[in-house]
Parts: structure tokens; C-alpha cells; sequence
């Protein structure tokens, strides 16, 4: 679980400033690596998350839309997150 550099996927994915690959971690752990990984990037930056667990595609907008930061696309496991203004 750390931040790697960037490496997205597939026509039309956003191209991340960073990459950060949760695996298998649940809604409690998730957010809270969210909130530290975003609270790195500047407003307007794309933060890429690869979030295997089940649960996740629920979650993570779940998560997005609590917290004001915009889910830019998804295909599980890959979420992409821009970090809103602040």
C-alpha cells in the first residue's frame, strides 16, 4: 500500500499525478489512505487508486461524494480522483 508513480489504463483514463494501490484494504482503512494520499497532491491533481476489495466500487464514491473530491472515472479495480479545491 504506498504511491507509486503514475501508470494509467485504457482509452480515455485520466492521466494520474500519482498512483496508490490500497489491494484488498477495507472501507475504514481505504479512506483513511485516501484522505493521506490526497492531502499530497495540489488541488486539481489526479490521484489513480487500485482498490481490489470487493466492497470497493462501492466505497469509493461513496467516499468521493462525502468528501467533495470528484470520482473521475472507474473500472474496478482502478478509480481515478481529482483533488478538489480547497
Amino acid at each position: 500500500m504506498n504511491a507509486t508513480e503514475p501508470n494509467a489504463t485504457g482509452p480515455g483514463a485520466p492521466t494520474p499525478d500519482a498512483l496508490l494501490d490500497v489491494g484488498d484494504a477495507r472501507c475504514g482503512e481505504l479512506a483513511l489512505l485516501l484522505k493521506r494520499e490526497l492531502s499530497r497532491l495540489q488541488p486539481g491533481q489526479v490521484l489513480q487508486v487500485v482498490a481490489r476489495d470487493a466492497a470497493a466500487p462501492e466505497d469509493v464514491p461513496a467516499w468521493c461524494e462525502l468528501t467533495g473530491h470528484p470520482l473521475l472515472g472507474s473500472e474496478h479495480p482502478r478509480y481515478w480522483i481529482r483533488r478538489k479545491d480547497s
